[in-house]
């Protein structure tokens, strides 16, 4: 059984703009698909079935989600930041052998990446995620011995108490897709 595949979604993005004028997740990449359509695609691609978790009331997010194959959870607690979101998904999947969790913004995250993740939870206590020039990037995985504690996250640091405090299981990898993100529109490749 393959674990869940999660993507967070629900992110203001106040770095890319203070003024929240800009949807960083919507900004359009050179095939005029938007951030966060690439991000989950290369999720729904490695993982059929993900789920993306977004704040109520984001029908543009969710739209460009749907069409890249993910199944949406509209959680209202995600509005007090990733902990509370990806508690929910955890909540909203608490039955699955494992989640692989990533983030909305990488949208060169390859789906190999995903995959190799997924397959590096080879143990309940597993948490797995891969590194690229001695740096630990993202998907990360965890087993389903983590499924309490994930539900229980709050806050806007997500797992990083947990990953802080716990040995990951790192693998190299060779891209630096599972590194890259989209915080300031400086990070977006010019069009």
């Amino acid at each position: 059984m393959s674990p869940q595949g999660i993507l967070l979604a629900a992110g203001y993005g106040r770095r890319f703009d203070p003024d929240g004028q800009q949807d960083k997740l919507l900004a359009p990449l050179a095939d005029g698909r938007p951030v966060l359509w690439h991000s989950a695609r290369a999720l729904a691609d490695a993982l059929p079935g993900s789920l993306a978790v977004i704040r109520p009331g984001q029908p543009e997010r969710a739209r460009w989600l749907h069409e890249a194959g993910c199944r949406m959870l509209e959680a209202p607690a995600a509005e007090a930041g990733m902990g509370h979101a990806l508690a929910a998904a955890v909540a909203a999947s608490a039955e699955a052998d494992g989640w692989v969790v990533a983030l909305a913004d990488m949208p060169w995250l390859p789906a190999a990446a995903i995959r190799a993740v997924a397959a590096h939870l080879t143990t309940p206590s597993t948490i797995a995620a891969p590194r690229h020039a001695g740096q630990r990037g993202h998907p990360v995985g965890f087993g389903r011995a983590w499924r309490n504690r994930l539900q229980t996250l709050t806050g806007d640091h997500g797992a990083r108490a947990i990953l802080a405090a716990t040995t990951v299981s790192l693998f190299d990898w060779v891209d630096a897709g599972v590194l890259q993100d989209v915080d300031t529109r400086d990070d977006l490749p010019d069009r």
